[in-house]
């Protein structure tokens, strides 16, 4: 299993999720977060199973629900870039990576 690290958008992103379901309901988020956070430990146990977004940069995805994780392994490390509703357009919201499919 790689080391598992959230960047500080990656963070920001799961507060505001939080906060987001959690104005109907605090145990709704709660949960959502926490399989969330299930989800990024999947991927770093077994991270080149899911797809790239962005071969250059090295950006990989995995869906859960409406959001999507996007995240890139880095030697030993697996780093959670962003976690985002798959409606947004997250094409210039990713470190390194640009608009394409």
């Amino acid at each position: 299993m790689s080391r598992l690290v959230f960047s500080p958008a990656a963070r920001s992103d799961l507060v505001e999720i939080g906060d987001y379901i959690a104005r109907d309901s605090k145990a709704n988020a709660r949960k959502f977060v926490a399989r969330l956070r299930e989800q990024c430990k999947r991927i770093g146990k077994l991270p080149s199973a899911y797809p790239l977004r962005d071969k250059e940069a090295g950006i990989r995805f995995a869906p859960i629900g409406r959001y999507l994780i996007f995240f890139r392994e880095e030697g030993d490390m697996v780093r959670i870039e962003r976690v985002l509703h798959g409606a947004r357009n997250f094409g210039a919201m990713l470190p390194g990576a640009g608009a394409s499919d």
